[in-house]
């Protein structure tokens, strides 16, 4: 492989901390790790509850976005440490698409609420039921993105693709 030299160090450190990341969750091509997604699996499951059960609606409210690190710093995952340590060495081609698409999912997932919440006042619950699940499947999606990027692709969707998936 034909490094330049203004980034041997980089492939050097890089190589180093895939060696370190051996054997525990991360990717060992990415050094992302999917646990990552389950933060975002909590929301579209209540997402997904509000139909049937209204109320579900505050607790989707109350849901944050949450860093990548700050994940994992909460986490109780054995690999907890080596995630977050590993995240800054994450290559570009990764870390840049995947940095895009969790700022799709977590906006996407904010007017997701917003729409429900404005459904869920106007006593449309077969307008909310359509909108949690139309929704819903667009976050997946985003998701099923984050989760190719963490097995190695550096792929995502352009916003003229989210809109096609949203029909706006």
């Amino acid at each position: 492989m034909n490094i330049p030299a203004e980034h041997i160090d980089d492939q050097v450190a890089y190589d180093a901390m895939r060696r370190k990341a051996e054997g525990s969750n991360l990717d060992p091509k990415t050094l992302l790790a999917t646990d990552y997604l389950n933060h975002f699996n909590e929301i579209v499951m209540l997402l997904e509850m509000i139909p049937d059960m209204p109320d579900i609606l505050e607790d989707a409210k109350e849901w944050q976005p949450k860093s990548y690190k700050d994940h994992f710093h909460d986490s109780t995952i054995a690999d907890r440490e080596i995630a977050v340590e590993a995240y800054d060495f994450v290559l570009p081609i990764y870390k840049k698409p995947f940095e895009i698409t969790i700022d799709q999912i977590n906006s996407t997932i904010h007017s997701t609420v917003e729409q429900l919440e404005r459904d869920v006042e106007s006593g449309n619950m077969d307008m909310v039921r359509e909108n949690a699940t139309s929704l819903s499947r667009i976050i997946q999606r985003l998701m099923d993105t984050a989760s190719a990027i963490i097995h190695g692709s550096a792929e995502t969707l352009d916003q003229s693709e989210i809109d096609d998936l949203i029909g706006a």
